[in-house]
């Protein structure tokens, strides 16, 4: 008679794939979509002036997941700070 193979009990839960969720929402989604939206409403020469102190997050992380979303999206801006502000505005293509 062979011997039954003993089964180890499972470390995670398991649950049906079509209820996970997809898509990600970082913890910096919600400023990064608010500058987004904001940029996409000015003209050229215009800076976004959005204060330090309604970040939760350091000026360089929100910058760093900044760049992520407008290299995603095909976008291009730049952006600058002071002990204040963090400045964000579209680069406009220089035409050489």
């Amino acid at each position: 008679m062979p011997s039954a193979i003993k089964k180890l009990p499972m470390n995670f839960k398991g649950m049906l794939q079509s209820d996970v969720p997809q898509g990600r929402n970082g913890k910096h989604k919600g400023i990064v979509t608010r500058i987004l939206s904001d940029l996409d409403q000015i003209g050229d020469g215009v800076a976004l002036k959005v204060p330090l102190a309604a970040l939760t997050e350091s000026k360089e992380k929100v910058r760093s997941a900044l760049n992520r979303a407008t290299r995603k999206g095909g976008l291009h801006v730049a952006t600058a700070s002071d002990d204040t502000f963090l400045y964000v505005w579209n680069e406009v293509a220089s035409s050489k």
